[in-house]
């Protein structure tokens, strides 16, 4: 068991931000002994880890992240977003994120000769 400070220190996240994310995530209930002070769980430790990579990495709100969690996709959040980024978006099998990068190249060319 960890204590608040120790967990954020570990993952580089504030310790106001860690209590905040216990109200909005029911899942996160580290124990609380004498004085209130916070001991988390390896459990605890893991849930904060893919909050983090839920919202600061993968750019989701706290409430997606919550109900990704609760769903319990949050693991494959990252393979889901991937294998949606290779879906072919037409017929000549060029992906979504292929045909996006070209649509951004060509505006910034048409920005460029504006």
């Amino acid at each position: 068991m960890r204590t608040i400070g120790e967990v954020s220190d570990a993952l580089g996240i504030r310790q106001h931000v860690l209590r905040y994310w216990e109200t909005q995530f029911p899942m996160l209930q580290p124990v609380k002994r004498s004085g209130s002070r916070r001991y988390y769980r390896p459990e605890d430790i893991t849930l904060l880890a893919t909050i983090d990579r839920l919202v600061h990495q993968e750019g989701y709100t706290l409430k997606g992240a919550c109900q990704l969690i609760e769903a319990g996709q949050a693991g494959n959040a990252a393979a889901l977003q991937s294998k949606a980024a290779t879906v072919p978006a037409d017929p000549d099998g060029e992906s979504l994120h292929d045909s996006l990068k070209k649509l951004r190249d060509r505006l910034a060319v048409s920005l460029a000769s504006s």
